[in-house]
């Protein structure tokens, strides 16, 4: 089938020939494209719009293929939940506790472990009455009841957030594991101490605990200093090595003590060098290594993850590593690998590699997903790392037989060697009664819920099958045959119903309706064609209307449309004529026409044409009986360029013809005849119209205004002449000796009357003063003398008394404002004073600076200034790209000219009540501050300083808040300036900023302050910095949880 659009022009075709009263049901049933030819199923990729007969590609491939039972429903196989047989349980991750699950893992393969755990005492769990849900309490009720789930439930996976709940942890923050392992078996061993059965008190120091001792020899006596300690597992460093004995030993070597490090021995009484080694003396049965991976960084201030390849063994023999005792088992076998996948030492996953005691089976645990090791996939300690970049990939060194090796891991537990002939019961742990009732009520609650989805599955298939046969039978009946009743359906409603996804709703005609109430030519693309039965059936089982048959066609649409599209196809060829006639000479009756009318007339056609044409088309946001002219109304906002029609240019605002013969121009009645058949609601002027009297009116009372404000402006510029001028202008700082009384106006008033002044014609006159604005809502002035020498004479202007004279009698003042000065003579000598008339008020002062200093103490998203210095007085010049400093960085401020001495920049901002009130300027705080509460004040000299903020090259804007610390600001300046916040030395003011818990505010950083950097030196490897860029707060690690006792 032809395209969408090919198919639109050819069901309008026929208009080129036939005029709109000649239009007959032929052609409406063309325009309605009833007689399309139906497509058959595989000649159409996907539905064709712009044929109503079309039913192919609408959803009906899922009800005439073959069933699938799958698509009736969207419920999974409960088995898929079901545990695997000779598998293991899985642990969820309730969001970031993969941590705790590859430990809990761990632990619970440690037979010796569970077995004890399984002969604590539980009375709840006892005495539990089985109806009700089981809540256990103690970390030992939750670790029981949780590995009784893991050995024997029938779940794929169980969830942990009991455990994890009890012991307070955040399941969205990633801890440190290793910390983690030790504060739980510590927390553990604690726990069972306090067991009745006194063979639980020590069941962790058996398991997991072994004894070395720190022995420091004095290299001067020869004496031996011995200090015994306990081990749970062995920190191994892995830096600089290459397998695991490599690692122990350096752990066991020899450390010299000499020079500040000396050691002080009993034996001599002084400080000696010395030597310092650790001995191992015994080792458990189960041998925990860390192998530390994670380090802290001094460059950054933070960890960081050390991607090391390192080598160990299955069978690890420990006995060149003991001290005496040749009768302890020595020979261990690794037991797990616990690995940490990603580069950060901040993020990553955690995942567990674990041998079955069983049988000996190696198997992955990552968090829900057990995976059985076996072939090339039993590679111990290797997974693939998470974010890794291709040039921080390192290539694996070979490994021997026996041996593996991994970048990742960063635990081994290594279990000692059993005897071939061991007891086979010894890897036997059956779960205890009143455990196993408690899981025995888990699964049945699991079998339930199994069968229930089962049943919900069948159901929905049930009803799909059902569905299909139906629609099956239905779809077979839509086709409307040639010359039988139809009817139209919304395509939309046909493919939901074809969805069985989705609900199917009642059928809704509503939107394909037209101003007449019938079907909208445009629309039938949008609906499909369906045999009377199939309609009368659907209508039947899902109701809605109107129904739309073929009585429904418009016949007013379809003529509209003709009219407009035959107008369309005659405009180019009316417009070479319009532009011939218009050239030729008039003769007789002529009309008006705007000239910019005149010159835009085609595409003012086209556009009216459009519009008249967008009345014919459906517009889904319009009811019926609704077109466009009604929504125009409606809203009447609405751009007035657009809504403009021709003729419009040359008439005034009072509705008459316009009085500017410049912009219209007569033409012959040919002329107009054929612009009115495109334009019938034109306004229409005859030569003989006359101008609007009006506008006339209006602009001979125009002219006599503005000749009466040049007059006014020439007037009171000749009588205040200096001041228009800016020449002879009185200054505080050099006060004219000729008066001792300056008055003062705001700077506003003066700058309005300038533009007066200037372009009396285009400005209003002056009428007042307002000096209210200088004065506070007590009548009392704002200014005092030292703050107006300092600053804020940047917001008034002096007068003289004479020109104050003249602009008294000019102008309404509210309130004179008036500085004198006045001389005294003292013992000590004569002294100048100066006040104010009005008065200071005080109290209205005092709040302001403390409102201003208040500000400056609780600023958000201000811009402050970073400048490196080397040798602290060097601004570094380098051309340095400007690069982010935040996410909220200042812009780049633009360069301004220079302004002209002299030239004042005042600062107004709107009041609630809409008076212009004076932006004081921050310059007057620290002057104002310290004054006594009087009237008059002593004379001090002071220059207005320029506020504005110029950046110099290498110099960046940062945005910070009053309350952001001063590490968060290292951390914005890292990201500026490529320098860790451990190398940064921070000074504002020749003051060092050395607290970094302290926040700006109270640092004394307010907004526009220049802060100095000097960098002790650069750091040359940037990814170094990967922790730092994710670390924004400063670590709280299991702070406030479970396992520190909260």
């Amino acid at each position: 089938m032809a395209p969408r659009i090919q198919l639109e022009k050819a069901a309008w075709r026929w208009v080129e020939s036939v005029k709109p009263e000649d239009i007959s049901r032929d052609h409406i049933e063309l325009a309605y494209r009833v007689n399309l030819p139906a497509c058959k199923r595989g000649t159409c990729r996907r539905n064709c719009k712009g044929n109503p007969n079309c039913l192919v590609g609408i959803g009906e491939q899922a009800w005439l293929g073959e069933i699938d039972e799958n698509a009736f429903h969207n419920i999974d196989d409960p088995n898929s939940e079901r545990r695997n047989k000779n598998t293991f349980v899985g642990l969820t991750n309730l969001g970031a506790t993969c941590y705790v699950n590859t430990f809990l893992q761990v632990w619970f393969h440690n037979l010796e472990l569970r077995r004890s755990l399984y002969l604590c005492h539980n009375s709840r769990a006892q005495e539990h009455n089985i109806d009700s849900d089981y809540e256990p309490q103690s970390i030992c009720e939750h670790l029981q009841y949780l590995f009784a789930l893991l050995q024997n439930s029938n779940r794929r996976y169980i969830d942990p957030s009991g455990l994890v709940k009890a012991l307070g942890l955040d399941t969205g923050q990633q801890q440190d594991a290793q910390e983690f392992s030790k504060l739980f078996l510590s927390l553990l061993e604690d726990t069972l101490s306090k067991q009745k059965n006194p063979s639980l008190h020590n069941v962790i120091q058996q398991q997991f605990c072994g004894q070395f001792s720190y022995v420091t020899v004095c290299n001067q006596c020869g004496r031996a200093s011995p200090l015994p300690s306990r081990f749970y597992e062995l920190e191994l460093n892995i830096q600089g090595h290459k397998n695991l004995t490599e690692c122990v030993t350096e752990f066991l070597k020899e450390e010299k003590l000499d020079g500040d490090n000396r050691y002080f021995c009993e034996n001599c009484q002084s400080k000696q060098n010395a030597t310092r080694r650790i001995k191992l003396h015994s080792l458990p049965p189960t041998l925990n290594l860390q192998l530390m991976r994670f380090v802290f960084d001094r460059q950054t201030g933070h960890k960081k993850k050390l991607n090391t390849f390192i080598s160990f063994p299955e069978q690890l023999d420990m006995g060149p590593f003991l001290e005496g005792k040749q009768d302890q088992k020595c020979v261990y076998e690794l037991s797990a690998v616990l690995i940490h996948r990603g580069v950060s030492a901040y993020s990553g996953h955690y995942i567990a590699h674990v041998r079955d005691a069983r049988t000996s089976d190696w198997y992955k645990f990552n968090d829900e997903e057990i995976e059985k090791m076996e072939g090339k996939k039993l590679q111990l300690g290797v997974e693939e790392d998470i974010a890794e970049t291709v040039k921080s990939q390192a290539r694996k060194p070979r490994c021997s037989k026996g041996y593996h090796c991994s970048r990742n891991a960063y635990m081994l537990v290594y279990k000692v060697q059993e005897q071939e002939n061991s007891d086979p019961s010894m890897t036997n742990v059956e779960v205890p009664d009143f455990l196993q009732r408690l899981v025995d009520r888990d699964n049945h609650k699991f079998e339930e819920w199994c069968n229930e989805m089962a049943d919900m599955r069948k159901q929905s298939v049930d009803k799909g099958k059902a569905k299909h046969e139906e629609v099956k039978e239905l779809y077979e009946l839509l086709p409307a045959e040639v010359g039988q009743p139809y009817e139209f359906v919304p395509l939309d409603w046909l493919k939901k119903w074809l969805d069985d996804s989705t609900a199917t709703k009642e059928i809704d005609n509503s939107l394909f309706l037209c101003s007449h109430g019938k079907l909208h030519p445009d629309k039938v693309g949008e609906a499909k064609r369906v045999s009377l039965p199939a309609a009368q059936h659907l209508y039947q089982r899902y109701g809605g209307g109107p129904r739309l048959d073929g009585s429904s066609l418009c016949k007013m649409c379809v003529g509209q449309r003709c009219r407009v599209l035959r107008l369309k196809n005659q405009l180019n060829e009316d417009y070479r004529e319009v532009s011939n006639l218009v050239k030729r000479t008039l003769s007789g009756e002529g009309y008006w026409v705007g000239k910019a009318s005149l010159r835009s007339w085609r595409q003012l056609a086209l556009e009216q044409l459009e519009e008249d044409e967008q009345e014919t088309k459906h517009s889904s946001g319009q009811t019926n009986g609704q077109g466009l002219h009604t929504m125009n109304k409606e809203h009447p906002e609405s751009n007035e360029e657009e809504m403009k029609t021709f003729n419009e240019d040359i008439v005034c605002s009072h509705g008459g013809l316009s009085i500017l013969e410049t912009e219209r121009r007569l033409v012959s009645s040919e002329v107009w005849t054929k612009l009115r058949a495109y334009f019938p609601k034109a306004p229409v002027f005859t030569q003989q119209h006359e101008s609007c009297r009006q506008c006339l009116m209006l602009e001979q009372e125009e002219k006599d205004n503005e000749a009466v404000s040049k007059m006014m402006a020439l007037d009171q510029k000749n009588q205040l002449l200096n001041l228009f001028q800016e020449k002879n202008r009185p200054t505080l700082t050099s006060w004219p000796q000729s008066t001792d009384v300056l008055h003062i106006v705001p700077l506003f008033f003066v700058d309005e009357w300038r533009k007066f002044i200037r372009r009396p014609t285009k400005s209003s006159p002056v009428s007042s003063v307002g000096n209210s604005l200088l004065l506070c809502p007590h009548g009392g002035f704002m200014f005092t003398y030292d703050s107006l020498v300092n600053g804020d004479a940047q917001h008034i202007a002096l007068l003289w008394p004479s020109e104050w004279e003249v602009i008294s009698k000019l102008f309404i003042v509210d309130q004179p404002i008036s500085i004198h000065r006045s001389s005294q003579t003292m013992p000590s000598g004569s002294t100048t004073q100066y006040s104010t008339q009005p008065e200071l008020c005080w109290d209205c002062r005092e709040g302001f600076i403390f409102q201003q200093q208040r500000d400056l103490r609780e600023y958000t998203q201000a811009t402050i200034y970073v400048r490196k210095v080397i040798e602290d007085k060097m601004i570094i010049r380098e051309a340095a790209p400007e690069i982010n400093a935040s996410s909220s960085e200042a812009e780049e401020e633009k360069e301004e000219p220079q302004k002209v001495d002299g030239e004042k920049d005042p600062s107004f901002m709107q009041s609630e009540d809409g008076v212009k009130r004076l932006k004081l300027n921050d310059g007057s705080t620290a002057a104002a501050a310290g004054h006594t509460p009087t009237a008059s004040v002593g004379k001090t000299g002071g220059i207005r300083r320029s506020t504005r903020h110029r950046k110099l090259r290498g110099e960046k804007a940062l945005i910070v808040s009053a309350n952001q610390t001063l590490k968060e600001l290292k951390i914005q300046i890292m990201h500026a300036f490529s320098v860790a916040p451990f190398d940064q030395n921070l000074s504002i003011d020749g003051k060092c900023l050395t607290d970094d818990s302290a926040t700006l505010g109270s640092l004394g950083i307010v907004p526009e302050s220049i802060i100095c950097l000097k960098a002790d030196e650069p750091i040359a490897d940037y990814a170094a910095m990967d922790d730092v860029y994710q670390v924004g707060m400063p670590e709280e690690g299991f702070k406030g949880t479970g396992l520190l006792g909260h």
